[in-house]
């Protein structure tokens, strides 16, 4: 992925995305709470929630998107954010909590990086973390499809990130770095206006490494089919919407 992600286009279903960092808060047995981090905290969508929740905790975000930094700064200029890769970066002792909403499915080997941050903080503080797992539905079966019947196809070898490993894994790792572990799917369903929008929806993070590589008429080409291909997956309901399937992993590890 060359471009730096858009905020703009993120923030389309901003209430629809930032509904899984609300229910992810709200399961966190926490209540003296002094120092919080935001991790892949976006256009801060999700940074307001947890300066909501302990307004007196400090609380900073980072990303590793410029343009997302900059929105996350326009909404919420009190709190601190920098920039960062969450793969390289290590927490202070001393954070209570470390929230991340939608950002280690990006990350190959993130259940190491997981089990490390459980390791660095002190006894008490809590990993929060909420993933998209929904590799299987029609959205992401039918990017890597649509790309393999694309004539510059070698374009997208490999765009397709890695489907999560099973809970099991999770809860392992996280209980062996000294995390007591609380881990759950929900399934969203969410009504779409139609097919051009559930393309919406995935072209600011699914989508994106499989147009980054392509010039502007490959995009077009590629997401023409590949809408087409979404109006047949997910037939319109008896109002003409699109309801879109999106299951997500959540994860709460208390260090003992």
């Amino acid at each position: 992925m060359t471009s730096d992600w858009s905020a703009s286009q993120y923030l389309l279903y901003a209430d629809e995305r930032t509904r899984p960092a609300r229910d992810l808060l709200a399961q966190l047995p926490l209540t003296d709470v002094r120092k919080v981090v935001d991790i892949g905290c976006g256009p801060g969508n999700s940074t307001e929630l947890l300066v909501a929740r302990w307004p007196n905790a400090e609380v900073s975000g980072f990303d590793t998107s410029p343009a997302m930094l900059a929105e996350a700064r326009k909404r919420l200029p009190q709190v601190r954010f920098f920039q960062a890769d969450a793969g390289e970066w290590t927490p202070e002792p001393d954070t209570d909590l470390l929230f991340a909403n939608a950002v280690f499915q990006w990350l190959p080997d993130h259940i190491e990086v997981l089990a490390q941050y459980v390791r660095t903080v002190k006894t008490g503080a809590v990993l929060a973390v909420q993933m998209p797992d929904n590799l299987a539905e029609p959205t992401h079966r039918l990017m890597s499809q649509t790309a393999a019947a694309m004539p510059f196809a070698d374009k997208l070898a490999g765009a397709a990130r890695e489907p999560l490993p099973p809970v099991t894994t999770y809860v392992d790792a996280l209980s062996a770095a000294g995390a007591a572990v609380d881990a759950w799917h929900t399934i969203y369903n969410h009504p779409m206006k139609d097919a051009a929008a559930i393309v919406e929806w995935v072209k600011s993070t699914g989508l994106r490494p499989f147009l980054a590589p392509l010039d502007e008429g490959e995009q077009q080409r590629f997401l023409e089919a590949y809408e087409a291909a979404v109006a047949e997956a997910y037939p319109p309901l008896a109002d003409g919407s699109r309801l879109l399937h999106f299951p997500r992993l959540f994860l709460v590890a208390r260090k003992g």
